[in-house]
């Protein structure tokens, strides 16, 4: 474990950067994308020690085609890839560590799908790799690896490094606090947010999605919510538009720093401070969430709600819509799911 650089700073850099629809298109966004990680960190040098990069989701390539087999065929990747490599050689030059953008990601093990990933890579290379647990269904068709028979990798990797363990988790995720509270369990103290997070649930009134959402995780997770978010344009990103805001909570829920909102590229610059969550962890006994968990009474986690997935094919439009109604006919009938779950543990400990 690297001696902790106790407190830093963070580098949230919004982009507004054309889909990609070829490899080509990608390595020019990578490019653009590399630029801002090198004026965040040698242009702000003399004020700020700036450590840790993010980048928001589908920056380098988004869900441009219609069809899983379209995006697989044409611009989906493996992990590690050439566009990674870019990414890491600069974070080894700088010293700094990079939330990429979203990959999508092919997979030898499972022929077909595609994943929506994002990497964190550090001076000795890659550290981490998340594949986004909840897409925004029913409109985008990753596989999620929830739904995947036999998955053998973690869902919710966390990685310790001298700039505090890091958990990350990418847009739709994040509104399931347990989703996040995973992160957390694990130890981590920084909650990377990788989104992509159109109109009108971004940071205007009245809902004001992002700022609330990312508040309310670091509050109960105690813990640090560095969150970057779109500010593409409908010209670059139809159908939809962003909102921006990116922004660094602290583990009360304080915004520490916040991008005006509205479209176009942006760098915000926020510390983040490893020794005082880990005091505050230490030292609480009020409101130590993490602390309170009484996990034996949350009986409707025990069962099923939305289906994994019945066969190794990747998901389908009308699979996905198939899979919501089941999961909306489960929610609407939780009682009766949770006596059947008591009743046949029961059965079970009859047995033994």
């Amino acid at each position: 474990m690297p001696q902790l650089l106790q407190r830093y700073y963070a580098a949230l850099c919004q982009t507004n950067l054309p889909n990609p629809v070829d490899m080509a298109g990608i390595h020019r966004n990578v490019g653009r994308m590399l630029e801002m990680a090198q004026y965040a960190v040698t242009g702000y040098e003399p004020f700020f020690p700036v450590k840790l990069v993010v980048f928001p989701e589908f920056a380098q390539v988004a869900p441009v085609f219609e069809t899983v087999e379209e995006l697989h065929d044409r611009l989906a990747v493996p992990i590690p890839n050439e566009f990674l490599d870019r990414y890491c050689e600069l974070a080894r030059k700088l010293g700094i560590y990079i939330q990429t953008s979203s990959f999508l990601e092919r997979d030898s093990r499972y022929p077909g799908h595609v994943f929506n990933t994002t990497c964190l890579v550090g001076p000795d290379g890659l550290l981490l790799k998340y594949r986004k647990v909840h897409p925004w269904i029913p409109w985008e068709l990753h596989t999620s690896p929830h739904d995947l028979p036999n998955y053998q990798d973690p869902l919710f990797p966390v990685v310790e490094t001298e700039i505090g363990c890091i958990g990350v988790a990418i847009c739709y995720d994040w509104l399931f606090p347990e989703a996040i509270r995973q992160l957390s369990l694990q130890g981590a103290e920084v909650l990377v947010r990788v989104s992509a997070y159109m109109d009108p649930w971004g940071t205007a009134s009245p809902m004001e999605w992002w700022t609330l959402i990312n508040r309310v995780r670091a509050i109960e997770n105690l813990a640090y919510v560095v969150a970057c978010n779109q500010g593409a344009s409908l010209r670059n990103y139809p159908p939809f538009s962003w909102p921006g805001g990116s922004m660094i909570v602290d583990y009360d829920g304080r915004i520490v720093v916040q991008a005006e909102p509205g479209t176009g590229e942006k760098i915000v610059i926020g510390p983040v401070d490893i020794a005082a969550v880990r005091e505050e962890r230490e030292r609480r006994s009020g409101h130590h969430m993490l602390a309170h968990l009484r996990t034996e009474a949350y009986s409707g986690y025990r069962v099923s709600i939305y289906p994994q997935a019945t066969t190794t094919a990747p998901p389908t439009a009308d699979d996905v819509k198939k899979r919501i109604e089941i999961g909306r006919a489960r929610w609407r009938q939780p009682s009766q799911q949770i006596k059947k779950h008591r009743e046949t543990a029961c059965e079970n400990e009859g047995h033994t």
